[in-house]
């Protein structure tokens, strides 16, 4: 599927693409409700209140900030978050992928909207920060990769040639963000959440495994193959 003398640089999204989106949906959807609900000692209904709220800032950057929900909602979100951080764990063959880059020769990086503080959080406990080169989140650019901004400024602080770029992210709005930035290699996720049914990305090729990315001339890490 890739031609990778022709790549450079892999940037790669965090949630949904190398960590499995399980954690967040259940995070954001039901514990956060319900325990909000608890701590303040409001009613169930207040819960599909929050829901809506949560969902009403998708892809702007207060959705991603945990800073933004901890002030709005009077709650640690972060503590909150390590109640259940059991769950935060990588989408099937995710490491070999980041094993076999490392091997090879483009440079890594990831680029998510995740905030720092979500990081701090999930790094440490997944273990990917070792396979990336440079890590950059939306929070440092003050716009959420949605926006063409954000590539602008992600190319000021990573220089990369977009044409010699591949990009790999679950969300089809980023993945169109990208491709009007001019990023010629964009490929999406087909199960972001292991516990969700696939999905459909109708403009962009949707992997199920990383391993369909590799040449198959090549030997895949711990003796898998695509």
């Amino acid at each position: 599927m890739i031609d990778w003398r022709a790549i450079d640089t892999v940037l790669l999204d965090m949630d949904g693409t190398l960590l499995d989106l399980h954690f967040d949906s259940h995070f954001w959807l039901d514990h956060l409700p319900r325990r909000y609900a608890e701590l303040h000692r409001l009613d169930e209904a207040t819960q599909e209140t929050l829901r809506a709220r949560i969902i009403r800032e998708q892809g702007t950057l207060n959705w991603y900030s945990l800073a933004y929900w901890s002030r709005e909602l009077g709650v640690d979100i972060v503590a909150l978050k390590r109640e259940i951080q059991h769950l935060i764990g990588l989408r099937s063959d995710a490491l070999d992928f980041l094993q076999w880059l490392k091997q090879a020769h483009p440079r890594v990086v990831l680029a998510t909207n995740a905030d720092r503080e979500s990081l701090a959080l999930k790094l440490p406990l997944t273990g990917i920060e070792q396979y990336l080169d440079a890590i950059v989140s939306s929070a440092d650019f003050g716009v959420p990769k949605e926006a063409q901004e954000f590539w602008f400024a992600l190319q000021d602080v990573e220089p990369f040639d977009p044409e010699r770029t591949l990009f790999i992210d679950d969300n089809a709005a980023v993945l169109e963000s990208a491709r009007e930035f001019g990023i010629r290699y964009l490929m999406g996720i087909k199960q972001p959440d292991s516990r969700k049914p696939e999905k459909e990305l109708e403009e962009f090729i949707a992997l199920d495994r990383f391993a369909r990315l590799l040449p198959s001339e090549l030997p895949y890490p711990q003796g898998e193959s695509g």
